[in-house]
């Protein structure tokens, strides 16, 4: 694969737009039917979104990413896609990291849309390029254009027995304007598109040639520590830096501007900068500053005493987002024999990505350029723009691969950092986080108490569930004093898919005093761990198998009607029509994750399985795992199994691997990961007490089934993550009959 990624802008310019290369830039509206999410998107940045191909004078294929990197082979899956309908030699393609721009439409790889937005456009790119190619061979054999066909990276008049490489045609194609009536290929036609393809970016990688934030070097680049104030808020209210400017390569030490006030969107923080020749002196002079911070609104946040208050609202009355039934009736008729309750929580949470945010800004000629491990380098066009009071054409975002996200690096802080340094300084500014100030000063997983109460009839079948929930709103971040949730309440909450008479879903209030984001799955974290746990606790209660109770609460196969259930379930942005919620769908994955199990089997003492099942950004996934657990409280899994229904599929590869990777992302938070907050400060600061999984605590063996379908593509990045958790405690509870109602587990199990 060629370099997607090159400081030098002549070399950009040399393999892109000189003679001898023909570039498409093929507009995506007014020409074909595309999906409504597409044309919905492009109409929201301004313009009809561009996808770019370009053909060099050797036939090589640089087909243009506009998605961010960060392991989930979005750059693998756009090449399929596109050599897949060009109908490309696979070892003749490269890929070109696009810069931040809205002509290519949504650039944000968040929310696992990227396929879900881009399948189709981008076939019709490649078809679109086959196309030309092929007429523009029929055009210089003097044959019609049907009977020619494309191949391999050839165009083939069979009747003659010519032939041309994609190469020769390149002047012919160079300036013609894209056809309007393409047709891409019939799904039997597919060559790249649902294989199982080795990531392009792989070579790079092992090797160390691939580029990540931190490896970004310009010519006189200073390295940025930055010390943040430790409260939300909070300002610098006097600072001595003489020692800091002392330590050996500390060049200055210059003061943020300044975050006292909500909302604070994806704003810095504020604080001291210190800008050194190298990291360890960037480092040592910022431990050297000696500043007094100002007092701050949220400087009385403590974690501990705020639980209480969810807790408190939980068991009121609250906010209600679905109804369906009376629910306070039939839980009353139930009497105490046939109701339960319990109530859930999770803590605050952070993303923790293995490489922390970093990125590097150079301001010349009036033009800012900032190179980051950035999930949408839109927002950091948007942001830095502003901050500097720039037009956003005058600022370039180049995306390196990211080394990790999940979700913390959508929000470009650390970006609007680097280019506020680089502004003030005149030189080049590399800023680099570091893990500390990663799990201090990032955008938190929102903490959530909940309350489930239910009801069975005579015959142990579920008839009404309540669900409450309250958590501080990611609306906060964005819109000062917002103690409504919005969106979150879509993410396992009022979209229960049961078939039951009586259902209700209510939400609390609570203010936010951290910087609130969302984080891989959002919302579904909580709310899937507290209702699929329930729900277990339902099945038990009933003495009823839990497979058994949880297919026949589901009920018959159906599409989910919400809105008669009294719901506005808002399906993540796309069409019921196109992305209906079918249970049918949803059974099939619990029947083959219990399948794959041997659910039912017999199993050694104090081992068990759980399972939990949820359809979350358009996909629905099951997962069932086995524990054993010894008598001192040590925890073992044996063995996992997921089933994945997400539709129709680019990289098979890539959708067990993504299964696998939320497999252990959820342990991590299911066993040992929490947030804290005591005076407003956040008190973890590293992995030796904000700890992730170890090898020796993962599963020992982690068994996919990717379920095939001729559905539209759905998300794959996030989906594996919220049965996690619900079907690891379940398990223990079948292993040990102790139930787990707050996450992290930690010593729960010793005690």
């Amino acid at each position: 694969m060629t370099d997607y990624f090159d400081l030098s802008r002549r070399r950009f310019l040399r393999t892109t737009a000189v003679a001898g290369a023909a570039v498409f830039a093929i507009p995506l509206l007014g020409r074909r039917a595309v999906p409504g999410a597409i044309a919905s998107e492009a109409a929201a940045a301004g313009s009809e979104a561009r996808l770019f191909v370009a053909l060099q004078g050797d036939g090589t294929v640089e087909i243009t990413c506009h998605r961010s990197e960060m392991g989930q082979h979005a750059r693998t899956a756009v090449a399929q896609i596109v050599a897949d309908e060009l109908e490309a030699d696979w070892d003749r393609i490269t890929i070109a990291q696009a810069l931040g721009d809205k002509r290519y439409g949504d650039q944000n790889t968040d929310g696992s849309r990227s396929i879900r937005f881009n399948l189709e456009r981008l076939r019709l790119v490649g078809a679109t390029v086959r196309r030309m190619l092929r007429d523009a061979a029929a055009e210089r054999w003097g044959v019609e254009p049907g009977s020619c066909r494309a191949e391999q990276h050839r165009v083939y008049h069979d009747a003659s027995g010519r032939s041309l490489d994609y190469g020769e045609l390149v002047e012919a194609v160079a300036g013609r304007e894209p056809p309007t009536d393409v047709t891409p290929k019939d799904r039997k036609d597919w060559r790249y598109i649902g294989e199982g393809k080795a990531i392009v970016d792989m070579a790079d990688i092992v090797s160390g040639r691939a580029t990540f934030a931190a490896d970004v070097r310009l010519p006189g680049t200073l390295v940025a520590m930055i010390a943040r104030p430790p409260v939300v808020l909070a300002d610098v209210a006097s600072v001595d830096d003489s020692a800091a400017r002392e330590v050996p390569g500390v060049v200055d030490v210059i003061r943020m501007p300044s975050l006292t006030a909500n909302p604070v969107n994806f704003n810095p923080l504020g604080g001291v900068a210190v800008l050194a020749e190298h990291t360890w002196a960037a480092q040592l002079g910022r431990d050297k500053l000696k500043i007094a911070w100002t007092d701050s609104p949220n400087a009385g946040y403590e974690s501990a005493g705020f639980r209480d208050r969810l807790e408190a609202a939980c068991r009121e009355p609250g906010d209600v987002h679905r109804s369906k039934g009376d629910v306070e009736a039939a839980l009353a008729e139930a009497g105490d024999e046939r109701r339960h309750a319990a109530e859930y929580y999770v803590p605050h949470l952070a993303q923790a990505p293995m490489e922390p945010p970093c990125a590097t800004a150079r301001f010349e000629n009036g033009v800012m350029e900032v190179w980051a491990a950035t999930q949408n380098p839109q927002a950091d066009q948007s942001l830095i723009a502003g901050l500097l009071e720039l037009p956003p054409e005058k600022v370039k975002v180049h995306v390196t691969l990211l080394g990790g996200a999940f979700g913390r690096k959508s929000k470009p802080d650390f970006s609007a950092e680097a280019a506020w340094l680089a502004h003030k300084s005149g030189r080049p500014v590399r800023v680099q986080w570091q893990r500390e100030d990663d799990i201090r000063h990032g955008f938190f997983h929102t903490v959530s108490a909940q309350r489930l109460e239910a009801a069975l009839d005579d015959g142990g079948r579920l008839t009404a569930l309540r669900h409450r929930s309250t958590f501080p709103t990611i609306n906060a971040t964005f819109e000062a004093g917002a103690e409504v949730p919005g969106f979150e309440t879509d993410l396992g909450l009022s979209d229960a898919p049961l078939a039951i008479p009586h259902i209700q879903a209510e939400t609390g209030r609570a203010p936010a005093q951290v910087r609130t984001g969302w984080m891989r799955s959002v919302a579904n974290i909580y709310h899937v761990f507290a209702l699929q746990s329930f729900l277990a606790e339902m099945a038990h209660k009933a003495g009823r198998d839990h497979r058994d109770f949880l297919l026949e609460a589901i009920g018959p196969d159906r599409l989910i009607d919400f809105e008669a259930e009294g719901s506005k379930f808002g399906n993540y942005g796309a069409d019921f029509a196109e992305y209906p919620f079918d249970t049918a769908r949803l059974k099939h994955v619990l029947r083959r994750a219990t399948a794959m199990a041997g659910w039912g089997r017999e199993l050694p003492a104090r081992s068990g399985l759980g399972l939990a099942v949820h359809r979350s950004f358009l996909t629905y996934v099951a997962t069932v795992v086995e524990v054993a657990v010894a008598e001192d409280g040590s925890l073992r899994i044996p063995g996992t199994w997921v089933a994945v229904d997400a539709g129709t599929v680019v990289n098979r590869d890539s959708v067990r691997n993504q299964m696998e990777g939320a497999s252990v992302f959820s342990l991590s938070y299911a066993l040992h990961s929490a947030i804290t907050v005591k005076d407003g400060a956040v008190e973890q600061g590293n992995f030796d007490d904000y700890p992730v999984a170890r090898m020796p605590e993962a599963p020992a063996a982690i068994s996919v089934e990717v379920v095939d379908s001729d559905a539209p593509p759905a998300g794959v990045g996030e989906p594996g993550t919220p049965p996690f958790a619900p079907a690891l405690c379940n398990a223990i509870f079948a292993a040990t009959g102790k139930r787990i109602r707050e996450l992290p587990i930690g010593d729960q199990l010793r005690a």
